[in-house]
Parts: C-alpha cells; structure tokens; sequence
C-alpha cells in the first residue's frame, strides 16, 4: 500500500456548522469529518455525541450557547468509539446515556480505542489533553429507552449489532428525526474494523422500518427525504454485500488476508474509492470481513501497533 498511514495525511481543516434538522433539533454536521447534534427540552439539552476531545466539544457547547442558554443536561453515546466520546469530559453536569454493549465496550476497549484512533487520525485529536480522561456512562439500557425532554419525548433504540455491538441510534419521533451514528454513513468510507458485517445488514433494515423524515448519518450530509434515505442505506448495505462477497471468494480461492485485499480493492475502489476516508478504511474492513468469514465472531482490539503491523502486511 502506497498511501499514507490511514489518515494521517490528511490536514483539512473542517469546521462543524450547526444545522437545523426540525424545531428544537439541530445537527453538528461536517462535510465528512463524524457529524453529532443536540436536541432543545423545555428545560434542557440533549447532545448526541461529544466529538474527539474536550477542547472541541467546549467549541461546540458555545455554539449551543448560540442557540439556547439551557443546560446541557444529557449526552447519548451512540457508539463507544474515541471520535464520539473523549469530549465527554466537557459536560461536566450532564447524565451519560448509552446501551449496555457500549458501556461495556468503553470499559474493555476504550482506552485502546482512544491511542488507535489518534496515531490515525492525528487531525481530530490535535487539540487533546495528553491525559486523556473517558467517562463512563451513568445511565445505561439493554433495548430501548424514553426520556422526556418535557416538550419533546427523545427514544434511544439498540437496533442490534452493526458498526460496533454497542450502535445506538437517537429518534424524536414529534420530530421526524433520527441521529444514526456509524450504522449509517452518507457515501463516506464505511469503518468494519469493530463490525458484526452480517448482523449490519438486518440492523439496516430495522434503521429503515423508523421510516425517518430527516436522518442524520455518522459522516455525510444529513438526509432530508425519505428517498434520500432510502438510497443510501441501499449504497451502504452494497458496499456491505460487496466486502463480504469479495472476501468470500478470496477465501474459496485459498487466498490468505493479503490476496483477499488485493482482490477487495480491485472489486470496490472502482465503485467507492471516492468516498472521503475509503483508502483509510479498507484494510481494516477487508482485515474483519477475514476474521468473521473464517468464524471469529468478536472482532480483535485494535491497538496502535496492530494498526501499523496490519498497514505494513498489506502494502
């Protein structure tokens, strides 16, 4: 592989915008960069997500502050993932919600998570503390759970395994929207690394059935029809249904990890390699396509040396 270390290269300087989504409902959203959002109660706010380190989400909380003086009050974790949960520490006052898996996620991998994902992608954590401080989430939840923000019901609904074992989405039903996280990416470079591929593709669907007005994706624009979001769970299930077909074949053929991510860049790049931060992903995708289609079913811990090892292997 010729390109540089995952995103290392990568200086682009992109400034989250809020965006308004519906009454009370606002995305955080970059072009490509991890979008988040905040949700305006009677009395409070709800963040979903926190961005990679405190020093971004203190950015951020001023942003809300133009919006609305209420308190921050809750903050849901869709994933257990650095990019959404190392600015935590920036609410200080503010409940944790997130699902179970998630927590327990977060406890056995988020530290490693944290070091992966900063020699990766240095660009997102170039203002973090050099003692970084994860929080654990104070309220945690198996399938579902309601929380009433007093003028708007906010549901948080594990719709199974998908991008982690932990996804989680965020729904405002009075709304119309939902907030997806990484179950769902708006044409940008789909991360496997930590993914349940074949649980992704029914959790998709489950996603669909919310039959959302406005969905918000883990990267990408927001999607604000219900074509637009039809189309793109298609393109992110056929970016699935193609690495696990790839893979699959690689492996009938005898091919060890290396020819199976030769044979995977010939079969995707051509159709997806001008998603931002594809070339990024892929050797982490086709490295657990590997892994699950040989029946290893929890995915390995990524840690920085394994990050680099895996990037050597494959160049």
């Amino acid at each position: 592989m010729t390109t540089p270390f995952a995103s290392t290269a990568d200086r682009t300087d992109q400034r989250p915008q809020v965006v308004p989504l519906a009454p009370d409902v606002y995305g955080y959203i970059s072009p490509s960069d991890p979008n988040c959002g905040f949700v305006v109660g009677r009395d409070a706010v709800l963040a979903v997500d926190t961005t990679a380190t405190p020093a971004a989400a203190r950015r951020w909380l001023q942003e809300i502050r133009e919006v609305t003086d209420k308190p921050v009050r809750y903050v849901f974790l869709t994933h257990y993932h650095a990019v959404r949960v190392m600015g935590a520490a920036a609410f200080e006052d503010a409940v944790i919600v997130a699902s179970e898996n998630t927590g327990s996620l977060i406890r056995e991998r988020g530290l490693a998570d944290f070091e992966s994902e900063q020699a990766r992608m240095p660009r997102l954590f170039a203002d973090g503390s050099a003692a970084p401080v994860l929080s654990t989430p104070h309220m945690l939840f198996k399938d579902h759970l309601t929380l009433d923000l007093g003028n708007l019901k906010v549901e948080f609904r594990h719709l199974g395994r998908g991008h982690t074992a932990g996804d989680s989405v965020c729904r405002i039903p009075q709304a119309g929207v939902v907030f997806g996280g990484d179950l769902i990416e708006n044409h940008c470079g789909i991360y496997c690394g930590d993914a349940y591929l074949g649980d992704w593709l029914q959790t998709l669907e489950r996603l669909r059935a919310l039959q959302p007005d406005v969905l918000v994706p883990g990267r990408g624009s927001p999607l604000r029809t219900p074509k637009d979001v039809a189309d793109t769970i298609d393109s992110h299930k056929d970016f699935l249904v193609t690495l696990l077909a790839t893979v699959r074949h690689g492996l009938s053929q005898g091919l060890d990890l290396k020819g199976c991510y030769r044979l995977a860049d010939q079969q995707l790049t051509p159709r997806f390699g001008d998603w931002p931060v594809y070339r990024h992903v892929l050797p982490f995708d086709v490295a657990r396509a590997f892994d699950e289609l040989r029946g290893l079913e929890h995915p390995q811990i990524w840690t920085s040396e394994k990050d680099r090892q895996l990037w050597e292997d494959l160049a």
